[in-house]
């Protein structure tokens, strides 16, 4: 079996189109998410002891939260639809139950504050006990959030993946079943470690394409040749056509980060480049030459720094004071990035500082909408402009040549306040 487990790693790692090169390996916007999920959560915790959580998901501090995991994509879709407010069924019991909801608050404490696997695992049990109907393992994908190494996350695909590997038949809805899934899956992935990873993600996303009929082992492989021959070349093609379309959407990231790392050398400022895009290239100029090569040393927490310098691009005065930050949006990271803005304005305290968001046309609208949420418009920092991709590219050599300072970019942008 073991030696069949590593011939599907291989097959799993050497597919450039498999969510290990999509999602685990490859997608910055995956480790981006550790930390806005972990804010979100601390303020799940804050609304519920202060009682102002609501009666609904919509609207709620988790429906902030759920938006940060959905937005990984493939792996976590639909992973919000557990804690949706079923009227008829009263579930998940979290939104009328005061207590359920204290005992759901002080859980997503606990676990945010442990530090050992036995403290997230004795929480668990607690939790449990409450036997709190219709809040079952969904949470482990917020877990995983928190505990990348300890707790994988679970969803109807990776339950399948894993009973298809192991000829089991586990079923959703325990804690139970999931702890029990979770010490098979430690075991594989301590067995096999130096194929895979410590992140629980990589295991998680073998089983994610072999429970979704993307990666064939004896489990599924009867079913697989009676039913989803032309499902499989669908999945294919649509994975395809994804995997391209992330292509395009990384080409015009980079693109819009040049214009910007361009526009703030030409008013004067030191720019700085997400770490991890220094080498990106569009039109063979490549993003590093623009940046600063290392990022300044601020008076900030390391966790907070260790943020900021993934903030796509920064300007920075003559005092390393950050002027401003902006944030350019793909298809799946519009929430996410406001989020990581408001944490910049937040936790450098600079009230002169502008922010952007930088957006595809097509998704100006969206834009709209979540910068209105009444969550953001009652956030201490100012507000956030966007920007719409096709006026930053049609206007940015015409600011470049007549742009004195960051002003001039007022008349491209766009605020939303209520």
């Amino acid at each position: 079996m073991n030696r069949d487990i590593e011939q599907y790693i291989l097959e799993y790692k050497s597919d450039p189109e498999s969510v290990y090169h999509t999602w685990f390996l490859n997608n910055s916007e995956r480790l981006k998410a550790f930390r806005t999920i972990k804010m979100g959560v601390n303020d799940v915790i804050k609304a519920i002891e202060a009682r102002s959580f609501g009666n609904d998901f919509k609207g709620s501090p988790l429906e902030d939260v759920l938006a940060a995991i959905c937005e990984q994509k493939q792996v976590f879709e639909g992973a919000a639809h557990a804690f949706y407010w079923k009227p008829k069924l009263r579930i998940p019991d979290i939104y009328e139950d005061e207590e359920n909801q204290l005992a759901f608050g002080r859980f997503l404490r606990a676990v945010l504050q442990a530090s050992e696997e036995k403290q997230v695992l004795t929480e668990i049990v607690k939790l449990d006990y409450h036997q709190i109907k219709g809040l079952g393992p969904a949470v482990a994908n917020i877990l995983y959030f928190l505990h990348p190494t300890l707790f994988p996350p679970f969803n109807t695909a990776i339950l399948n993946g894993f009973n298809a590997l192991l000829g089991r038949k586990m079923k959703l809805g325990s804690w139970p079943a999931y702890l029990e899934i979770r010490e098979n899956l430690l075991d594989i992935n301590k067995a096999h470690r130096s194929s895979l990873s410590k992140d629980l993600g990589a295991i998680s996303g073998l089983l994610f394409e072999i429970g979704s009929g993307r990666l064939i082992v004896s489990g599924n492989a009867e079913a697989f040749l009676q039913e989803e021959d032309k499902k499989k070349e669908k999945g294919r093609h649509k994975r395809h056509l994804e995997v391209l379309s992330d292509y395009i959407e990384e080409s015009e990231h980079t693109e819009m980060q040049l214009y910007l790392a361009r526009l703030g050398q030409t008013f004067g400022y030191k720019v700085w480049i997400a770490q991890n895009d220094h080498q990106r290239q569009w039109h063979e100029d490549t993003l590093g030459r623009y940046s600063l090569p290392a990022f300044p040393e601020l008076d900030l927490p390391k966790s907070i720094s260790d943020t900021i310098v993934f903030i796509d691009v920064l300007w920075l005065n003559e005092r390393n004071e950050i002027v401003s930050g902006f944030e350019v949006e793909k298809s799946t990271s519009i929430y996410s990035g406001i989020l990581r803005l408001h944490d910049l304005s937040l936790s450098v305290g600079n009230a002169s500082s502008k922010l952007y968001l930088i957006c595809p046309d097509k998704r100006e609208k969206e834009v709209r909408a979540q910068l209105l949420r009444p969550s953001l418009q009652r956030n201490q920092c100012g507000p956030i402009s966007y920007i719409r991709f096709s006026d930053l590219r049609n206007e940015c050599n015409a600011i470049c040549k007549y742009g004195k300072s960051i002003e001039a970019l007022d008349p491209i942008s766009n605020v939303c306040i209520c």
